[in-house]
């Protein structure tokens, strides 16, 4: 009820001349003629009438019960997530202790960029071991060569030549698997063979280009190999990860046209469409559904969202959503029944809430209720309402 409706309800109500379908005689002609079974306030009060002065003073107005494309929709909830290749956890594979501070949540990190460098004693054993082989597959590899000539040549023994060759294969395998190793502690091989020299730290680098969502790093703190260090997300494929109820699984269709708002926003503006439906319930029986829209502004990943699903669109009964009214856990309208000199009557009719879609909801009314002729309260229709339980509450 807005301010306006306070301020003058008190004054309004003292006015107000009511008719009671209480009493005997009217009691018994409305349990006669009502379609549909009325809860214990509207049998007994729902008739009131507002002089032509009150009524412009409540500023009531009224409309007709439309036909309206409204879309048949499935609500859902969900949030905004990111597509698997856009996310990464960061760890240190072979362990070590940080020598460098962490990076705060939300700064963006290209990828290949250093994000914390470690120390570790293993790091200096590696690349002593690499460098050693290195210069034996050096001397290994002349000595294949002159290994060869001779046994082309039929001077040496063939079991010497094969015992060189597996010498020279062995040290080359041993090298290629220290540059692996070194590759996934962070250590530059080539820098390594290139200046011969050891250092002692290796580097973590950003697998993906994104922003820290976490940062677990601080310097002196050791990183076992199972410890995630940080975590990425990128912001280039966003898209909505909704849950359906199994009941709803026949109704969707990848390509359908889905509306969706943030938690604290009331409009349903922004567009998506469905991509993907996931084909297995989980654990809380609802089933998995994924939708793609544009990028857009202040949207980031883990935003909790509201949305609906078209699944068709067809003509109903729709009144504005305002002219819905509640009373005792019921849904109702207010019709106005007459207008004269004198002023205006209303009478509570009982509906059945169905689609609501950009501010209007659809209704099914009971048999025999005129939709084409009937006047319907569609503004400040609570102050009309709040007159019926006060005239309830005097009986």
């Amino acid at each position: 009820m807005n301010s306006l409706t306070r301020i003058y309800l008190p004054f309004l109500l003292l006015g107000i001349t009511l008719y009671s379908c209480g009493g005997k005689q009217a009691g018994d002609s409305a349990e006669q003629e009502a379609p549909v079974q009325k809860d214990t306030v509207a049998a007994s009060v729902n008739k009131v009438s507002f002089t032509s002065e009150q009524y412009k003073l409540a500023d009531i107005q009224t409309g007709q019960i439309e036909q309206r494309n409204l879309s048949s929709i499935i609500k859902l909830n969900g949030v905004i997530d990111v597509e698997p290749s856009s996310t990464a956890s960061v760890s240190a594979p072979l362990g070590g202790y940080i020598r460098t501070a962490g990076l705060l949540p939300g700064e963006f990190v290209k990828k290949g960029q250093i994000l914390a460098r470690l120390e570790n004693p293993e790091f200096i054993s590696m690349q002593q071991e690499y460098l050693e082989s290195i210069g034996k597959q050096e001397y290994l590899e002349q000595e294949y060569k002159r290994q060869q000539v001779l046994r082309q040549e039929d001077v040496n023994a063939t079991k010497t030549f094969q015992q060189v060759s597996s010498d020279y294969k062995v040290i080359r395998a041993k090298i290629a698997g220290l540059e692996q190793q070194m590759l996934l502690a962070g250590l530059n091989s080539n820098a390594v063979k290139r200046s011969g020299q050891i250092v002692r730290t290796a580097s973590l680098y950003a697998p993906i280009s994104g922003y820290i969502k976490t940062s677990n790093v601080n310097i002196g703190k050791y990183a076992a190999p199972t410890d995630i260090l940080f975590e990425i997300a990128g912001r280039d494929d966003l898209h909505l990860s909704l849950n359906a109820f199994e009941r709803d699984m026949v109704k969707l269709r990848i390509g359908q046209n889905v509306k969706f708002s943030l938690a604290s926003e009331n409009n349903y503006d922004r567009t998506a469409k469905v991509f993907l439906i996931g084909q297995a319930a989980g654990e809380n029986k609802q089933i998995p559904v994924h939708c793609h829209f544009s990028r857009q502004p202040g949207l980031v990943a883990g935003m909790y969202v509201k949305a609906w699903i078209e699944t068709g669109t067809e003509k109903q009964s729709s009144v504005p959503t305002d002219a819905v009214v509640q009373l005792n856990g019921k849904d109702y309208v207010i019709v106005q029944t007459a207008q004269s000199d004198k002023g205006y009557e209303f009478t509570l009719e009982e509906v059945r809430k169905g689609v609501e879609q950009e501010g209007y909801t659809a209704i099914s009314v009971s048999p025999g209720f005129d939709t084409a002729t009937s006047r319907i309260v569609i503004k400040n229709a609570y102050a009309i309402l709040s007159a019926l339980k006060n005239a309830e509450e005097e009986e």
